[in-house]
């Protein structure tokens, strides 16, 4: 019970522990396929379907999964390329501000300079 009163020793030993047991699960994981190996394969199906099929030592094959779309098949049943069309020029959002304007340019130059100093005025 001595190490439950040093939180620094009991820490350190509860992350060993946690880092030990992860280890473990990860190694059991990697060693089931090799102790009990199956074969697996890929059925593509003419829908664009996939099923997984896990082949038993007996010969009994069980689908496992079946996924909803075929890497192999999804680029078959797109739709085709859409040729190049009349070309239009894309609006730009701020175009009025490129556009000059008479009487802004006449009041730029005529007003007041802007005080050296003062709040913000919100109007």
């Amino acid at each position: 019970m001595h190490f439950l009163r040093n939180p620094h020793t009991f820490a350190r030993r509860l992350a060993r522990w946690v880092l030990l047991c992860f280890a473990l699960s990860l190694g059991v994981a990697i060693a089931s396929p090799l102790t009990h190996p199956q074969a697996m394969e890929l059925v593509c199906s003419s829908g664009g379907s996939v099923k997984l099929l896990v082949t038993a030592p007996d010969g009994s094959t069980q689908v496992v999964s079946q996924m909803g779309d075929c890497p192999l098949c999804i680029t078959a049943g797109a739709p085709p390329p859409v040729g190049p069309g009349p070309w239009v020029e894309p609006v730009q959002p701020l175009s009025y501000v490129l556009r000059t304007i008479p009487a802004a340019h006449i009041a730029f130059l005529t007003a007041a300079p802007l005080p050296a100093r003062g709040p913000p005025t919100f109007l």
